[in-house]
């Protein structure tokens, strides 16, 4: 089982969601990313787009971005 997440040193959004993550105990790997948009290869080979948080659960077979649409996510499914 395999969780990563995406996230920017110093976004909120990511902070965010990492906290919660923290919170429900979820076991996941942190892959930091570069700030400018176009040395983002990875998140964009993963998900489509160049934006953080990405969250790829690959458990339930989900790739995620938006924090909210993670958060619903990790609430309805780890809590």
């Amino acid at each position: 089982m395999t969780r990563t997440l995406y996230q920017l040193d110093g976004c909120p959004y990511c902070e965010k969601v990492a906290d919660r993550l923290d919170e429900l105990d979820v076991d996941y790997e942190s892959i930091w990313v570069d700030a400018l948009h176009s040395d983002r290869d990875e998140v964009k080979r993963v998900s489509g787009q160049r934006g953080v948080p990405v969250l790829v659960d690959d458990e339930y077979g989900v790739t995620m971005a938006e924090s909210e649409r993670i958060l619903e996510f990790a609430n309805a499914t780890y809590a």
